[in-house]
């Protein structure tokens, strides 16, 4: 559930935050947003935060996991990224419709740059550069940019200079002038011919929050390790993020990304790792690991789900690894209704989960929906319900069976609770 302001009952480190500022057209209609990212209800860039950082926040917290067409309500999305993620050809995650890519003025590597955005401009990714200042070293990038954003500069006539000589230079580029503040400014750059507008004098970036969970510590440093091997083992991959109930989401969320349009029915995590194939996996893991190596420490939700997962996992693994890694699935996924405050069946939506593994989460229904709610009723040690579920879905097992399994599954997330606890001490 994305919301407009603070999510009061959300605990803090549980909230995103994003903000996005509105670009008008000629008319003053909206024509874009461009999406900030922020890392508090303070409604500025945070300090100590680098490029780096702020994209992979950016990207995995909230363009993935939410969707740049809801940030954007449908609207072209101007983001910001570093030259590091571009380099590393991230937008690629991403589908080039409705999306604007700002190279922001701190990057340096601009040789690699244009071979980069010239490849990617053949996809069908649009370009801007921000806060151009008519520096030299811009040459080698302006004719391949769609948008070219420059500030106002006092005074205004300077502005004005600027943005007709880039209109003669480029006339098939779109101009859009940030920081207009006053009806003043707005007059003079619309005479001069800009295209768009951005500024406080039309709109002061908006906030959006939203609930999220962060990645382990241990987990993305074990992914790290996994991905810098030669060759990838998409089994290993999986085990790894299957202990990981936010890596859970992220991947099933980038894996709909990817397939654009054609959604596909998850059936597993390990489908959706073997989908992504080894270099999206690989960008993932690399961006994740520069914006969350300084999350915060597991919250008890998460350990609750790991233990319903494996429950399920061993409950269903008669049935054959599929649909025990099925039942692992739905087990993690189970309680994200809690941790993101949004409701199952919006999730459900989001992952275009498999119609079966649907009705398994949201009503129970056929064997793994049977063994949730049997997972359920063990948690809340409701033993005289959990022995009629049992005997309707496996009457051959006996109701010591379910001991064990809850004791194996509250064992092995322990476990992993804390390991993570002293990694990250």
């Amino acid at each position: 559930m994305l919301m407009s302001g603070h999510i009061a009952k959300s605990k803090k480190d549980a909230v995103q935050y994003i903000a996005r500022q509105a670009i008008f057209n000629r008319e003053q209609s909206v024509a874009a947003y461009e999406l900030l990212y922020r890392d508090s209800h303070n409604n500025a860039f945070p300090i100590g935060v680098s490029d780096g950082q702020a994209t992979g926040r950016l990207f995995f917290n909230s363009l993935l996991f939410i969707g740049v067409e809801r940030l954007a309500a449908g609207a072209p999305a101007f983001i910001n990224l570093s030259d590091e993620t571009l380099l590393q050809e991230l937008p690629k995650l991403l589908r080039p419709q409705g999306l604007v890519i700002e190279i922001v003025e701190r990057s340096t590597n601009l040789p690699e740059l244009v071979n980069t955005v010239t490849k990617l401009k053949k996809l069908g990714y649009r370009f801007a550069l921000d806060d151009y200042d008519g520096d030299e070293r811009w040459e080698v990038l302006l004719p391949l940019m769609d948008y070219i954003k420059i500030e106002v500069l006092d005074p205004v006539i300077k502005t004005t200079m600027m943005l007709k000589k880039l209109k003669r230079r480029f006339p098939e580029t779109k101009v859009i002038v940030e920081r207009i503040e006053t009806m003043e400014h707005y007059s003079f750059i619309k005479s001069a011919g800009a295209d768009y507008f951005q500024g406080f004098f039309f709109a002061v970036p908006e906030m959006l929050n939203h609930g999220n969970v962060e990645p382990s510590k241990l987990v993305v440093l074990d992914l790290l390790r996994c991905t810098a091997k030669q060759s990838l083992c998409f089994k290993e991959i999986q085990q790894r993020i299957a202990k990981d109930l936010s890596l859970t989401a992220r991947v099933l969320k980038l894996a709909n990304a990817k397939a654009g349009e054609d959604k596909i029915e998850i059936r597993s995590i390990a489908q959706a790792v073997v989908y992504l194939g080894e270099d999206a996996i690989r960008q993932f893991v690399k961006v994740l690991a520069l914006s969350e190596l300084g999350a915060d420490k597991p919250s008890e939700l998460t350990k609750l789900g790991l233990a319903r997962a494996k429950f399920l996992e061993q409950f269903l693994l008669p049935g054959g690894d599929e649909m025990a890694q099925q039942g692992y699935l739905i087990g993690l996924m189970s309680v994200l209704d809690a941790v993101l405050d949004v409701e199952l069946s919006v999730i459900v939506d989001e992952f275009s989960l498999d119609p079966d593994l649907s009705s398994a989460l949201l009503s129970y229904k056929g064997l793994i929906g049977g063994a949730l709610r049997l997972a359920i009723e063990v948690e809340r040690n409701n033993i005289a319900e959990a022995e009629l579920i049992l005997n309707a879905i496996r009457p051959a097992s006996s109701i010591e069976l379910l001991f064990s399994l809850a004791l194996d599954s509250r064992v092995y997330a322990d476990e992993i609770y804390a390991v993570v606890k002293e990694e990250v001490a």
